[in-house]
């Protein structure tokens, strides 16, 4: 005999509803009363069963995003078919992304309230942010690698005799490059071998000398310290994207050019600082919202919980990344 259909009573509704995280709310369009289920109130944190409108909830809304949703919210009789709105709101200290859904155009209505729902997005916006990040960080590393390899042609053809050396010379540096670019991004399963701050920073600036990051014109001065593999990768970055600029723009796209690398303890904090001398005349930059600069700050701030200060003197660039050292600690 065949099977009956499963019956799909409010019970049964209701545990679906649960169990997916979606927060009911009707909207009475005269009154202009809200009234939502347990798992809306909870979603913005407001006293179960209070009697609320639109304006006792747009006080969780961010700011940013007030305006548009208010707009948004009474315009939704005016659209016809399904509306959907993502938007963000405050929970203390957190922010959450909020997806609200309807029906506009007055369809389904009954008794003059509207119903729609409420659903916690933010795993998502979280995910899209972070693609949209790294798909912005690979196209920036791209460009960068491209005009680095282009330095470091011009580089190794200034000192090298024959055709064979500049081949010879290039292929190390390009080499050395790989290197420091797999700190940036290490291989997963792979142990990272940078273990004191030192070697890190001769490695990382290896490509850009010229007779060796302790002999040539870039000298790293750092005391014995043990780095961990997170804030190993985390500076990595800093110190490539410095070089980077440098070799563009700085002491390092010039054949007499200085780099000094050095650190010292600050309290209980390690102050790294970046000097260049003997490039071409150095300014503020106009715009300091790029991507490069927004990826410092991110890396610095976030992930090394400390602060990095440039010093744009006539002479060269003074960079000081200041890290707590027990986030450089294994």
């Amino acid at each position: 005999m065949p099977r009956s259909a499963p019956v799909w009573d409010e019970k049964h509704l209701r545990l679906g509803v649960t169990a997916a995280g979606i927060a009911l709310w009707s909207w009475h369009v005269d009154t202009d009363r809200l009234t939502m289920d347990e798992i809306g109130y909870d979603l913005w944190t407001v006293p179960k069963g209070a009697p609320i409108n639109f304006e006792d909830l747009s006080a969780h809304i961010h700011p940013a995003d007030r305006d548009r949703v208010r707009v948004a919210f009474h315009a939704t009789r005016g659209i016809v078919g399904p509306y959907e709105i993502d938007f963000r709101i405050l929970v203390e200290d957190d922010v959450r992304w909020i997806s609200a859904r309807g029906r506009g155009d007055d369809e389904g209505i009954k008794a003059r309230v509207m119903y729609g729902v409420f659903l916690d997005v933010t795993g998502r916006k979280q995910a899209e942010e972070a693609n949209e990040l790294l798909a912005g960080e690979m196209s920036h590393r791209v460009k960068n690698l491209m005009a680095v390899a282009g330095a470091l042609t011009s580089m190794t053809s200034r000192s090298a005799k024959t055709k064979e050396d500049m081949a010879r010379d290039l292929t190390h540096r390009l080499a050395a490059l790989g290197r420091a670019h797999d700190l940036v991004r290490p291989v997963p399963g792979q142990d990272n071998d940078a273990a004191l701050l030192g070697d890190l920073l001769s490695l990382l600036l290896v490509p850009y000398d010229d007779l060796g990051a302790f002999s040539g014109r870039i000298r790293v001065s750092v005391p014995r310290m043990r780095i961990g593999e997170e804030a190993a990768t985390a500076l990595a970055l800093v110190i490539h994207e410095l070089a980077t600029n440098s070799v563009k723009y700085g002491a390092l796209s010039a054949a007499e050019g200085l780099l000094n690398v050095s650190c010292s303890i600050q309290d209980e904090d390690a102050v790294i600082v970046w000097t260049e001398r003997g490039g071409p005349p150095v300014k503020p930059p106009a715009d300091t919202s790029g991507f490069g600069g927004r990826l410092l700050d991110r890396v610095v701030n976030r992930q090394l919980r400390g602060s990095i200060d440039y010093q744009w003197q006539p002479e060269g660039l003074v960079a000081k990344v200041r890290v707590a050292s027990d986030r450089l600690s294994p």
